[in-house]
């Protein structure tokens, strides 16, 4: 009986401690630091030129791996990632503006600059589109623990498998955390938690 009291005592003492850890305060860490997720890049924006990942530096990113020809997810992903962004713009001016979002195709035979400059400005006017070789986009979805698989259907209606990440990325390029999918209110909180 007295055994009961003191294993009941010590469970509601370590729920009690569990609860406390939930708070709404940011960890004095984020929660990717030190993950080897990101890095260089080469690849073409939505206007033909080339970019690499040295073009982002001194901005915090958001990072989103897709393709334009998706039919549900990614829209609805970028859709969410862009009106979360526009929360940041009206309550933090200065931080939004030290944002840029990124949408990297996993298809790049069919996501061409025009094909991603119609997709990504259907979203918000400082989405920046990023597509290149199959070789380049390879190379940079190995560097950010992207999966992408072409899937099954003929040449023009095949879809895409693909990893679903949402990164938020530090001016220095390195990670900060996962994003949420959404709501919008939800990953524009996740971002004022980190940046800084």
């Amino acid at each position: 009986m007295n055994m009961r009291r003191h294993l009941a005592a010590a469970l509601a003492l370590g729920l009690a401690g569990t609860v406390a850890g939930c708070s709404s305060e940011p960890a004095a860490t984020p929660p990717l630091a030190g993950a080897r997720i990101g890095g260089a890049f080469a690849l073409t924006d939505q206007d033909g030129r080339a970019r690499t990942d040295r073009d982002f530096a001194g901005q915090y990113r958001i990072v989103y791996f897709g393709y334009t020809f998706c039919p549900d997810v990614c829209p609805t992903d970028v859709q969410n990632i862009a009106a979360g962004l526009r929360l940041i713009e009206k309550s933090d001016p200065a931080l939004a503006a030290r944002i840029t979002p990124i949408f990297v195709t996993v298809d790049p035979a069919r996501d061409t600059p025009a094909a991603l400059k119609r997709f990504v400005s259907a979203f918000h006017p400082r989405l920046v589109g990023l597509t290149g070789t199959p070789q380049q986009i390879a190379a940079a979805a190995k560097t950010f623990g992207i999966y992408h698989a072409r899937g099954k259907g003929n040449a023009d209606g095949y879809l895409m498998d693909h990893s679903r990440q949402i990164y938020l990325f530090d001016p220095q390029g390195k990670p900060l955390a996962l994003l949420p999918e959404g709501p919008p209110q939800a990953i524009a909180d996740e971002v004022t938690r980190w940046a800084r």
